[in-house]
């Protein structure tokens, strides 16, 4: 006879199996390390955790546990790729707005969650009561906060969202969709219409939405004016001539958009402000996202998404009064939790798109997570994603777990 197992929870939340986490306090069980189950049925997991908000390198643990066999509408997954985005370590220093429940049911020593909201799974698995996937497919999480950072989950039917087709895709193609791609793709077509010829400007255009919004206006026939930070040591050329590369039409500096003369430039590009500025996507805040705001036509929308700089927005009064310019905020968790088919729509958009060569991925840097990946290498490169002026993205590759 097998030992008994004491039953908990792998999530508490978001359609994640209340009972599908078994806590192991005997001796190993030999792994089929093709399929992950042991002798009695159970997938061996592990996943980042933490127990208290703080810096990831003093908070996060990597947890062992077991998870039962699915059942019903239950499907066992086994992630492929999960990114480390800034609003995970937000999350994790408990400056976010959204944070994960603490939950005894995880089988650690103390209440804990699972890192990370992005990322692609494989299933391994499906209860006799799944209808809309089946084994192999691969899925992406319906709404945030499910904790990605984590070799296997079971979770519901209804808290997933299928990928139609992956042919032609990558993992980390399709793991880092959900986010960064969305969140540009939104704020391009929901606030303004800009309009084929029109123009748009963005700080932060180096990062992955900026690349993406690069991209996308592009394809949609958008111009785009193009901030970005200034590069100790050289290589802002460079990076002006990737980004044109992209689709950017304008690619400046910082300290170039904060100039005096900075307004008369953007009349020669705009055909003497005949062509309209009609949207603004900041996602850094203080001077640079106010000179921004000052170069956008009447009736346009300045649409904030992130706060980098942690420095107030501060906005000239002439702009609300005289150039009747609208001020909005975007937040993608938001958005992707009240509109799942939308958000379905989108990626499956997006990913058409890079599956005909027309949207490329934005750098990254994968961090394979083996079975015998230790886990101070998983901490540090949750923690490096805090370093300025990073080579890309970190992205969680999974392998033999």
């Amino acid at each position: 006879m097998p030992p008994k197992i004491p039953k908990v929870a792998l999530q508490p939340f978001n359609g994640f199996n209340k009972n599908a986490a078994k806590r192991s306090n005997t001796k190993s069980h030999t792994l089929d390390r093709r399929r992950y189950i042991s002798a009695y049925g159970y997938t061996q997991a592990k996943a980042l955790v933490y127990s208290k908000h703080g810096e990831p390198k003093d908070v996060l643990s990597l947890h062992g546990h077991s998870i039962s066999p699915s059942h019903s509408t239950q499907l066992t997954l086994r992630f492929l790729s999960s990114p480390i985005n800034p609003a995970d370590i937000n999350q994790i220093q408990g400056t976010y707005p959204s944070k994960p429940p603490f939950t005894p049911l995880l089988g650690t020593s103390a209440p804990a969650a699972v890192g990370g909201n992005e990322g692609v799974a494989e299933v391994l698995s499906a209860g006799t009561g799944v209808k809309t996937v089946a084994r192999g497919d691969w899925v992406v999480m319906r709404q945030t906060g499910s904790g990605t950072w984590r070799t296997h989950a079971q979770a519901d039917e209804s808290a997933v969202l299928k990928i139609d087709d992956r042919a032609g895709l990558t993992p980390t193609q399709v793991g880092t969709v959900s986010v960064n791609p969305c969140t540009a793709w939104r704020m391009l077509r929901d606030f303004v219409d800009v309009g084929e010829g029109g123009w748009f400007v963005q700080n932060g255009a180096n990062s992955g939405v900026g690349r993406a919004a690069i991209q996308l206006g592009k394809l949609w026939g958008y111009r785009s004016i193009n901030v970005i930070r200034d590069r100790p040591g050289g290589g802002v050329a460079d990076l002006k001539r990737e980004l044109k590369g992209l689709g950017a039409d304008v690619v400046v500096t910082e300290d170039e958009l904060l100039d005096r003369g900075f307004a008369d430039k953007v009349k020669e590009w705009t055909d003497g402000g005949r062509e309209k500025v009609l949207l603004g996507l900041n996602c850094v805040g203080g001077k640079p996202a106010t000179a921004m705001s000052k170069i956008l036509s009447a009736n346009a929308h300045l649409v904030t998404y992130g706060a980098m700089s942690k420095q107030p927005l501060m906005l000239p009064t002439g702009l609300l009064i005289f150039k009747n310019i609208v001020f909005d905020g975007f937040w993608v968790s938001r958005w992707s939790d009240a509109n799942p088919e939308e958000k379905k729509r989108t990626v499956e958009a997006v990913l058409n798109l890079t599956r005909a060569g027309k949207f490329r991925d934005t750098p990254v840097v994968e961090v394979p997570w083996g079975g015998e990946t230790k886990e101070e290498e998983l901490k540090e490169a949750v923690q490096g994603t805090l370093e300025g002026f990073r080579k890309g993205k970190g992205v969680f590759v999974f392998g033999d777990t």
